[in-house]
């Protein structure tokens, strides 16, 4: 399988429907371009699915292309685990105000969106960073988005946990999902809750406008203090993705030497 990119008469050309023109304005072309790319070079690199090109429009690009309708104006967004760049490239392709980071850990698949940014001229709008997703967002000197955007990466009780230390107080998180969104909602909102998601509600962006309008579940990131972030203040909290945090040998030699001096209490813990 090679990675060069196929000439122009190599690519098929795909009937375009009517919407992506006022979906995509000027960009037409490269919302074209990036069609005809995961119709070949996506497909040949496993990106793709060879039964998804005849679909590639109405499944895939357009259904990205309308959750435009819920970023914020001259949002930051980081598109999560993007795979082949989707929703990050639809979405950046449809709203020029916005600058997209796509994160994504595997290596071949960073390959194909570099050059695909390249090949669209999309480097002054959009990056590529390999990695895995929170990571995006560690550390005192970690970047905090104002949006984050995700198409069925992880369940939601997991996905919340993923995406909470990627975004500013206040920011969003749009999770693209399917015909169960109300019953996925219904089972992990308490969850969602907790962590320090607040408000959470399902949208359907490009109802009128496509077929099949994209379901999405919005929910922003409290403005307060989380309680994970509470109990990591005290040095006994969560990691970012909800699994404990171990404490240091240091820390644990301290507990020891205060426990030969003082009663033990009983404390409760997550797990």
């Amino acid at each position: 399988m090679s990675d060069a990119e196929p000439t122009e008469a190599s690519i098929p050309e795909l009937p375009v429907p009517p919407v992506a023109a006022e979906l995509f304005g000027s960009r037409l072309p490269a919302a074209e371009t990036y069609t005809r790319l995961l119709a070949t070079v996506g497909v040949e690199r496993g990106l793709i699915g060879p039964r998804e090109t005849g679909r590639l429009w109405e499944r895939h690009v357009l259904n990205c292309a309308v959750l435009a309708e819920a970023v914020p104006d001259g949002a930051d967004v980081v598109d999560v685990g993007s795979g082949a760049g989707l929703p990050g490239i639809p979405l950046a392709l449809a709203r020029p105000d916005v600058r997209v980071v796509l994160v994504e850990p595997m290596e071949r698949r960073c390959r194909f969106l570099q050059e695909v940014v390249v090949a669209l001229g999309l480097e002054d709008q959009v990056s590529v960073q390999r990695g895995r997703a929170p990571d995006a967002g560690i550390g005192p000197d970690g970047r905090r988005f104002g949006v984050a955007v995700a198409r069925a990466v992880a369940p939601l009780e997991r996905l919340g946990a993923i995406l909470l230390p990627m975004l500013q107080p206040g920011g969003v998180m749009l999770a693209m999902r399917g015909s169960r969104i109300l019953e996925e909602l219904q089972d992990a909102r308490g969850s969602l809750g907790t962590q320090g998601w607040h408000p959470v509600d399902v949208v359907e962006c490009g109802e009128g406008r496509v077929d099949e309008p994209t379901r999405v579940l919005r929910a922003v990131r409290a403005t307060g203090l989380t309680r994970a972030e509470s109990r990591k203040g005290r040095g006994d909290g969560e990691r970012h993705d909800g699994r404990q945090v171990r404490r240091t040998a240091r820390e644990s030699r301290r507990s020891r030497e205060v426990g030969r001096d003082q009663p033990t209490r009983g404390q409760s813990r997550s797990t």
